[in-house]
């Protein structure tokens, strides 16, 4: 009953929020990107949480409980780093852009409606299908902690991340973000020692999970292989790591609900900050939750379906005032994903889809009356496909965000830095890397096994770059399109630009003390207990 209450109280929270500042919204810009309010914090809370969801507490931490803690944990260090070089490379500048949307930056970047639609088309059916994965992943926790049935489960979560994200749009969403940004990071380092305490105690409980029978080679580089194991060789493993590490980094740099929140905050300097902030972030909630996940399998070996695990040991391991915090954020990492995704369709469908469709200009009253009305109707057809479709968050996630990485990543770099990119080679370049990942999975329904070299999401990298390449050996480039990568190569001076510039010339060092200090932490609590005998 204390989980459940717990829930409740939080989702009255969210709500709450956003039927308060659903009266503070006033203009399109304000319902699109929280007129460009965010502060450092902010900016941080909803690039994790917005990042974050049962996809990482429940699919992946299943994943680690299932024998690939340690894959996880390598695969993240590759990840994270996307924070960086995302807003270093692209973030910043799409700022800059001034733009409401990322379909509505690629629109201007090459005076093309054409491309424009064919990035707000992607973004709508790749953040759909994630959509789709977190709904029902927050459904199937709220099922196991309410005991109603799924259906149920799944209509109440939509009722409430529907409800705040239609009223409020973006400003309700980064206000949420941040609140459950702290819900679920204090939820994950405060139930490491109770976990490892329950498994034996350090160093006990690793070297124990290190040695354990039913799970051999569990805290080892590779994690489990062989016949029977959901990875190949040892080799085989580590590819896969440094292969989808290095997707996902690409996912974090420029898929459109990362790179949309640098679209909010106040200044370029906010955002840099924000960015370097997050990455820390990340890196230490992994690394917290994946050693002590890998542990759970000395208390108890045979959870199912793991993805289950975390919670759990909300429900049995944990005190239970800390285990309603656990299961609460677990809830809102969900609701905050959720949240942004609905968003993000809603800003596209209006904006890139509607007003360009109709080449005409809008008032914002009918702007931000019609992104609802779209919300509405999106979040019906999620509903219904998370009614339809068994659950299965891990993979449906990983499967829609690499649609980004491939038909994304290389327009995304190469449209603030190539001058010799073309509107049809940034066209065809989404559209092949789009469908060459859709193909690529799509060849497993036939009995065609690919390689872990060869993931769909390199197929349909090889097919974006090479579009890009031949694509803008044709057409002209435009006085327009030169104009704009001029202007947002142009550095801008903000207000008390000196004392912004000396606050940011200090986080390259946060990040390298916070390296040294996770670095430390890692060789504390996984090198030195299983290398100790």
């Amino acid at each position: 009953m204390a989980f459940l209450i717990g829930i409740i109280v939080s989702f009255c929270v969210y709500v709450s929020i956003g039927i308060f500042l659903f009266r503070k919204v006033k203009s399109s810009e304000e319902y699109y990107v929280s007129g460009r309010s965010g502060n450092t914090l902010m900016i941080t809370g909803t690039l994790v949480a917005s990042f974050l969801s049962t996809v990482s507490f429940m699919g992946e931490a299943g994943f680690s409980y299932e024998g690939y803690p340690i894959l996880l944990l390598i695969l993240v260090i590759f990840n994270a780093s996307g924070y960086i070089f995302g807003v270093f490379l692209f973030g910043r500048y799409l700022r800059r852009s001034k733009s409401l949307t990322v379909p509505e930056y690629f629109g201007n970047r090459f005076h093309s409606k054409k491309v424009r639609l064919a990035a707000a088309i992607t973004t709508i059916l790749g953040i759909s299908a994630y959509l789709v994965a977190v709904t029902q992943g927050a459904a199937v926790l709220l099922a196991e902690v309410s005991g109603v049935s799924y259906p149920i489960a799944l209509i109440i979560m939509w009722l409430v991340y529907s409800s705040f994200t239609i009223l409020s749009g973006a400003k309700g969403v980064m206000v949420n973000d941040t609140v459950m940004f702290f819900l679920f990071s204090i939820a994950t380092y405060l139930s490491f020692p109770y976990i490892i305490k329950s498994a034996g105690g350090f160093p006990n409980a690793i070297t124990k999970a290190a040695n354990l029978a039913e799970r051999p080679d569990l805290l080892s580089w590779h994690g489990i292989t062989g016949p029977g194991a959901s990875m190949g060789t040892p080799w085989e493993a580590l590819a896969w790591a440094v292969i989808m590490g290095l997707v996902w980094g690409i996912v974090i740099a420029v898929s459109p609900w990362q790179s949309s929140r640098y679209l909010m905050a106040k200044n370029e300097h906010v955002a840099i900050r924000a960015g370097v902030w997050a990455t820390i972030s990340i890196l230490t909630v992994y690394l917290f939750l994946h050693i002590s996940i890998s542990t759970i399998t000395t208390i108890k070996a045979d959870i199912a379906p793991t993805e289950k695990v975390f919670i759990w040991a909300a429900m049995n391991i944990v005190p239970t005032w800390l285990g309603v915090i656990i299961v609460s954020g677990i809830m809102a990492a969900a609701l905050s994903s959720c949240s942004s995704f609905l968003q993000i369709i809603g800003s596209s469908i209006t904006r890139d889809i509607m007003e360009q469709s109709r080449n005409k200009e809008y008032t914002d009253k009918y702007l931000l009356r019609a992104s609802r009305i779209s919300m509405v109707i999106i979040s019906l057809v999620i509903l219904l496909i998370g009614l339809l479709q068994p659950p299965a968050v891990m993979w449906i996630g990983y499967f829609a965000a690499t649609l980004f990485a491939a038909s994304w990543g290389p327009i995304a770099f190469a449209s603030v830095f190539s001058k010799k990119l073309t509107k049809e080679g940034a066209f065809w370049s989404i559209i092949f890397g789009f469908f060459g990942v859709i193909i690529g999975e799509s060849l497993g329904m036939f009995g065609v096994n690919l390689p872990v070299y060869f993931n769909p999401v390199i197929i349909g990298l090889i097919l974006s770059i090479s579009a890009l390449i031949i694509g803008s050996k044709y057409g002209v480039i435009t006085r327009e399109e030169r104009e704009f990568q001029e202007n947002i190569l142009q550095t801008p001076i903000e207000i008390d630009e000196k004392k912004e510039m000396n606050i940011t010339r200090r986080y390259p060092a946060y990040l390298m003390i916070s390296g040294a200090m996770i670095i430390v932490t890692t060789l504390l609590f996984y090198y030195w207990p299983i290398n100790i005998n």
